[in-house]
């Protein structure tokens, strides 16, 4: 059972932002971005009120370097399609569980990200959840 409604090109969209922004952190890696878009989509609070599909999560204004920069032009893989379906079926992995923000610092993790509390480091990345009192639709179960 689908946890955000998804055709085929939004699964290859979603294996392409996977592929585009977490490539170098292997499958678990891409699989924490996955779950950052998802929560987005299920969130509807913050930055991300309104979002309601894969295509408006991935091309939200300044939301993934990857769209920004350039780097968004790679076809998606039959592995990142399997990890994009598996996500959006509603695979998580700690530590974005329910985060909704990552990025990668050049040092060490701050302890918050525009006010928002450290979840943990993957490899390169840093994720950050929003707190139950300001977006709780991020923790309710699918």
């Amino acid at each position: 059972m689908a946890v955000v409604q998804a055709t085929k090109s939004d699964i290859d969209l979603l294996a392409r932002l996977l592929r585009a922004e977490a490539e170098g952190e292997g499958q678990v890696g891409e699989i924490l971005v996955g779950n950052v878009g998802i929560n987005r989509i299920r969130a509807n609070c913050s930055d991300f009120t309104g979002l309601r599909t894969i295509p408006q999560m991935v091309y939200q204004p300044h939301a993934f370097e990857a769209t920004l920069y350039g780097y968004f032009y790679q076809r998606p893989r039959a592995a990142e399609k399997r990890l994009a379906r598996k996500v959006i079926n509603g695979l998580q992995h700690w530590p974005a569980k329910y985060s909704l923000w990552y990025f990668r610092p050049d040092g060490d993790c701050p302890a918050t990200w525009y006010g928002q509390p450290l979840v943990a480091r993957y490899k390169l990345h840093c994720f950050y959840e929003p707190t139950a009192d300001t977006c709780q639709n991020v923790y309710n179960t699918f």
